[in-house]
């Protein structure tokens, strides 16, 4: 599989996540077109709301790096089932990648790719800010 450097990435990341309060791990992988890849982990608070997911932490470290252009993210869990991105994770990915394909994979050995486009049809985006 073309992405397979990109899933163990996410896989390893998931070592560092913090989650005391739910013990849900997931760890993301994030590969920019320049062949890059960044990493991030969950990492939660005991205000469940200001909690930051592994793939918003992934991108966002990615940016804050200089990198803009994006192929590709990986995002696994120790879930033997396939878990998607949340709502607000889709949106940010959405706004700062919305052309990459998102890899899915759980503790087993079920993998899927899916573009982000069919994550989250009809998004809301910048457009929809101008004054009219």
């Amino acid at each position: 599989m073309k992405y397979q450097k990109l899933i163990e990435a996410s896989k390893r990341a998931k070592k560092y996540s913090y989650s005391p309060h739910s013990n849900f791990r997931v760890g993301a992988a994030l590969l920019s077109k320049t062949g890059k890849i960044f990493t991030g982990c969950n990492i939660e608070n005991s205000s469940y709301s200001l909690t930051i997911c592994a793939e918003r932490t992934a991108i966002f470290k990615a940016i804050s790096e200089g990198q803009r252009k994006f192929r590709a993210i990986a995002i696994s869990t120790d879930l033997k089932e396939i878990i998607p991105p949340c709502g607000a994770c889709r949106q940010v990915l959405m706004d700062l990648a919305p052309e990459i394909d998102v890899i899915l994979s759980g503790s087993g050995k079920k993998q899927i790719i899916i573009k982000l486009s069919e994550l989250l049809p009809m998004p809301f985006d910048s457009s929809m800010l101008t004054n009219h």
